[in-house]
């Protein structure tokens, strides 16, 4: 696969120099401990093991840079597909939603998914020999993962609830969880969907469309050459993004034009110096699984469980096709965050999700025209057309 696929990839999970913050590159090469610990904000980091064996990462931010007590408001932040907690903190202070929600009073706990990096552990399976170990999609991400994370962070900070921000895949492991397992609801103070993923027929990614044209012959080919990992994070990588996207590189536009061509052409918010600090930490990591489980719901038109086909659904479900998942039994408070340039959260799909939900409170249009599906993550200006109209929401509950 050319390092130019690879980077159109990760356009899959994401959102000129930032005036208030320039990035350093070093920090591709960091942990997101050491990143968070350098810009002088405290950071703990804790492992959960999930009931069916999977031991996850989580971490936290408990305060902000100018603040010494922990708050009791938590707020709990999910990451996208091939992506990790990375994502809400190397844009840097006063950028990155992890440092904003900080320093603006909250407890901040960011969760890692199972096969990112940062989770790719087990107590008995070997994610190097085991396909069992990658015998997951974002389904088993919801109703295993997240509930467990958010039980953890509720018993360390004595809550009962929390607040729950999901980019992306981070998004549809929510409704996941709360339509089959309906008692988080009453944990989740409120729900913000950046980028909201279920229905997503109306897409129109380049790349996804001709994943999903071509899913099943794909996932039967993967299936017979044994590849069950999708874009394992490795050293080639890092030192890829560093040397073709850099900002002193001749390639870098090929970098961002890449991307582009994913998620929609969004010049206005593109950090270009964040590239080779993205490709430190993206792609995390993910199952196939999880990739041919979206290109099922292109294809589909419906936001329901994995399809084994005809037979092998019988038999876990009882019927020939997967059930869908009952929206209207998310009843938690719900605020999602579209915008008219996101490529693969688009607008008629997202309609069809608020239509759908049991207790959606508010459909928001991201005011810039060029916005696309990265930008919630990495924009320049995230914070002017998100993050301060998110907080002043959650200030409310």
């Amino acid at each position: 696969m050319s390092p130019l696929l690879i980077f159109c990839i990760i356009g899959l999970v994401h959102g000129s120099a930032i005036p208030s913050f320039r990035s350093d590159s070093e920090d591709a090469k960091l942990s997101v401990p050491e990143i968070v610990t350098k810009y002088g904000y405290p950071c703990e980091e804790y492992n959960v093991t999930t009931p069916d064996g999977y031991i996850l990462t989580l971490h936290r931010i408990p305060h902000g840079k100018n603040q010494n007590s922990v708050s009791q408001k938590v707020a709990y932040l999910q990451h996208g597909l091939l992506s990790s907690s990375a994502d809400w903190i190397i844009s840097g202070p006063s950028k990155s939603l992890g440092y904003v929600l900080a320093d603006e009073g909250y407890d901040v706990w960011m969760g890692n998914a199972r096969g990112n990096k940062l989770s790719r552990r087990h107590i008995y399976l070997d994610p190097d020999k085991s396909d069992e170990f990658w015998d997951f999609s974002w389904h088993e991400i919801g109703y295993y993962d997240v509930p467990t994370m958010i039980d953890f962070v509720l018993e360390k900070t004595g809550q009962e609830s929390l607040f729950h921000i999901g980019h992306s895949q981070g998004t549809t492991t929510f409704y996941v969880m709360t339509s089959l397992r309906p008692d988080y609801n009453a944990k989740v103070k409120a729900h913000f969907s950046l980028a909201p993923i279920a229905y997503m027929n109306h897409m129109t990614s380049p790349l996804m469309r001709i994943i999903a044209f071509w899913q099943k012959p794909i996932s039967v080919l993967l299936n017979l050459i044994g590849i069950r990992e999708f874009l394992p994070s490795n050293e080639f990588m890092a030192m890829g993004g560093n040397i073709l996207c850099g900002d002193d590189s001749l390639t870098q536009a090929l970098c961002t034009n890449a991307l582009f061509a994913i998620c929609g052409f969004s010049p206005k918010e593109m950090n270009a110096s964040l590239l080779p600090i993205m490709s430190g930490h993206t792609p995390a990591g993910s199952s196939t699984k999880q990739l041919i489980h979206y290109a099922q719901e292109i294809n589909s038109g419906y936001f329901r469980r994995y399809d084994y086909g005809m037979f092998v659904n019988l038999q876990k479900y009882g019927s020939i096709w997967p059930p869908n998942y009952d929206l209207k039994k998310v009843t938690a408070p719900v605020y999602l965050y579209y915008s008219k340039n996101d490529w693969l959260a688009g607008k008629t799909d997202v309609g069809r999700l608020y239509d759908g939900l049991g207790n959606c409170k508010g459909k928001f249009l991201v005011a810039e025209t060029t916005f696309n599906h990265l930008d919630y993550v990495f924009g320049i200006r995230a914070r002017e057309f998100v993050y301060n109209k998110l907080i002043s929401l959650m200030s409310n509950h």
